[in-house]
């Protein structure tokens, strides 16, 4: 049984809350669960990972919390967070604290290839 899950977040729109929302909390709790968790931030939103974007982005579902809040909660409950590097030629080098590692293309598909892996991609 895989014990590893890899939420890829390439088309969940930054534009409507509820869309970042399920990924962020899906795999926030995953972490609590005790699963190996990370979250690849690429495709439209990948300017999550942009310091202060995330702050902008209220989740009426969670009563006011931005998904900054969300990112930080994964965070705290061991989510790994990485961003994919086209974004960085897009919005630039700097990161918020909690992305810890610049993949590339070749990342998600190895990972997803390994067989050790589920992915879920929003």
């Amino acid at each position: 049984m895989s014990k590893k899950m890899l939420f890829v977040m390439a088309i969940a729109n930054p534009s409507n809350p509820l869309e970042v929302f399920v990924p962020l909390s899906q795999s926030s709790v995953a972490a609590a669960m005790g699963y190996e968790v990370e979250l690849i931030f690429t495709g439209c939103s990948g300017e999550l990972a942009k310091p202060d974007f995330a702050k902008t982005i209220i989740i009426p579902a969670q009563g006011g919390k931005t998904a900054y809040d969300l990112i930080k909660e994964g965070y705290d409950a061991g989510v790994v967070y990485k961003v994919c590097s086209p974004m960085l030629a897009l919005w630039g080098d700097d990161v918020i604290s909690e992305v810890t590692e610049v993949i590339g293309a070749a990342y998600v598909i190895s990972e997803s290839m390994e067989g050790e892996s589920v992915v879920f991609t929003y």
